[in-house]
């Protein structure tokens, strides 16, 4: 009834104790270097995110700065609009249901 379940943690640890010392080796460089690509993939998606945020406050920097010293006085007129004529009617209103009736 009882399947085998595998080692039990000490066992686990047995095994392990077993391994030659080049299998630890190879094992501790591997961990190390994927440490090490981790925290480079981290600071190269930082860095990118930091150089496009100096860029956007650069240009907006840029942009407040020249209204700083831009010219003073009274703003831009708009263009004129094009003149539209506008026809005035006269209607009437009809109401249906008075017809209806008689």
């Amino acid at each position: 009834m009882n399947a085998p379940r595998g080692p039990s943690g000490k066992q686990f640890l047995e095994i392990l104790a077993r391994l030659p010392a080049r299998v630890w080796l190879q094992a501790i460089l591997g961990l190390i270097g994927f440490v090490i690509l981790a925290v480079l993939g981290f600071a190269v998606i930082a860095g990118v995110a930091a150089v496009v945020l100096v860029v956007i406050l650069g240009f907006k920097a840029k942009s407040w700065i020249a209204g700083l010293f831009g010219r003073r006085g009274p703003p831009a007129e708009q263009a004129p609009r094009d003149v539209r004529q506008v026809t005035d009617v006269q209607y009437e209103i009809v109401d249906d249901k008075d017809d209806a009736r008689r």
